[in-house]
């Protein structure tokens, strides 16, 4: 149902790259997010919590050398691990705290040499502007829905992203004890559709905000545009909620390959949750940014 409009969506949708370090992790943690465009310009949009790793990842880079070079004074200082959780608590680090994050925008634009993003005050909604770019490396760009009173319980819609890291061009270098970006391994992580329908509105001040859906989105989705049969927009997957199902088993007796055990289970149902195409419109509109829109055939 959905192949030819995953095929026309595909065409302005792009997959973000994260590679990250955290504070107490040797390992280099990679994700994905994801970002539709909205016009010929180089305008997209994405998820607030993508957008803000993105604006926030050199300050976060900078917070934790100014850290590093705050305790290399205290290297021969006997009282050294005092020194460092001090230090910890000073610059507001813990051992879950990303101390690097490197971002890549993957067949978006070529060669820009600036970024706009304004963050939705609100909502789980931002706007990545590529400026003075030299190419654009997608084509054609979203429709969004121009009746909104058509999102309606029970209709069957689509969203794609690109839940599934599977990019290699990374690695640690020794020599300067980063992080970074090469240029061998894998560069592309296939997108991933997954359909649903909608099971109610989500409202905030007596607002409809919000599209749940049927069916969870999936981590590296964030960003990705919620669509119908025909390719139009009508929201942008945000978060995934936990709903709990009242249908818990504590200590029940079972029997699994002929043993008899004792098990709990407390069982959730994970629902997508997406940015209303009324939000995504209305801020587009405040910035002054260019987007179109399409009636279902």
């Amino acid at each position: 149902m959905f192949v030819d409009a995953i095929e026309k969506i595909d065409q302005f949708t792009r997959p973000v790259h994260f590679i990250i370090r955290y504070y107490a992790g040797s390992d280099i943690v990679p994700g994905t997010a994801t970002l539709f465009f909205v016009n010929e310009d180089g305008f997209a949009v994405t998820c607030r919590h993508v957008a803000r790793q993105i604006l926030y990842a050199n300050s976060i880079y900078e917070n934790y050398l100014k850290f590093k070079g705050e305790l290399r004074t205290f290297e021969k200082d006997p009282g050294l691990g005092t020194q460092r959780n001090l230090l910890e608590s000073k610059y507001k680090i813990t051992p879950d705290s990303p101390i690097r994050i490197l971002f890549n925008f993957i067949h978006c634009v070529s060669a820009y040499k600036g970024l706009t993003i304004h963050l939705h005050p609100t909502q789980d909604l931002a706007i990545v502007q590529f400026r003075n770019f030299e190419s654009k490396q997608y084509q054609s760009h979203a429709q969004f829905l121009r009746d909104s009173r058509l999102v309606k319980q029970g209709r069957y819609l689509c969203r794609l992203g690109y839940p599934f890291p599977e990019f290699t061009n990374y690695r640690y270098n020794k020599d300067t004890a980063d992080i970074e970006w090469t240029t061998e391994g894998k560069i592309k992580t296939p997108s991933f559709p997954i359909d649903g329908i909608i099971t109610r509105h989500i409202g905030d001040n007596n607002e409809v905000v919000g599209i749940e859906m049927s069916t969870p989105g999936l981590r590296g989705q964030s960003g990705g545009p919620l669509f119908d049969q025909n390719g139009i927009i009508y929201g942008m997957q945000s978060s995934t909620r936990h709903l709990h199902l009242g249908f818990d088993q504590v200590n029940r007796e079972v029997i699994t390959d002929g043993h008899r055990k004792k098990v709990s289970n407390y069982p959730f149902l994970n629902v997508g949750q997406c940015v209303h195409v009324d939000v995504i419109k209305q801020f587009l509109k405040e910035k002054n940014i260019r987007f179109y829109e399409a009636d279902p055939a």
